[in-house]
């Protein structure tokens, strides 16, 4: 079994900053694509940044400049730094990755963690 834990959301005004963190545990032991997604209310969940086994990223459009995502293998974790924080980033963030256990390869979410953006 394979748990994905986050942390480091909460309440940050406008400009700021905010680091989100997620680990991977259990009986994973290949891990191939990592990301960030968010929800917020009434949307549908988007795709924030993604980056690959072998580090090559990619962003959506509105956090580009301002959003990066990170990895350290050793670890299983997967990090998104977010400065420059608006309003419209406030939704709930869920981390995503695709990897692999002893028997198959699939996808993993974590539980979500609530970012809000407001002065």
């Amino acid at each position: 079994q394979v748990q994905l834990a986050e942390s480091g959301g909460g309440l940050v005004q406008p400009g700021g900053s905010l680091r989100l963190s997620c680990a991977a545990s259990g009986s994973i032991f290949s891990i191939y694509v990592m990301a960030w997604h968010r929800q917020a209310p009434g949307n549908r969940r988007e795709l924030v940044a993604i980056v690959t086994a072998d580090g090559s990223t990619n962003y959506a459009e509105s956090v580009k400049g301002r959003f990066t995502i990170s990895r350290d293998n050793a670890k299983n974790t997967v990090y998104l730094q977010m400065n420059s924080l608006k309003p419209e980033d406030t939704a709930v963030y869920y981390c995503y990755v695709n990897g692999a256990t002893s028997s198959r390869r699939s996808d993993y979410w974590g539980q979500g963690t609530q970012v809000t953006v407001s002065s």
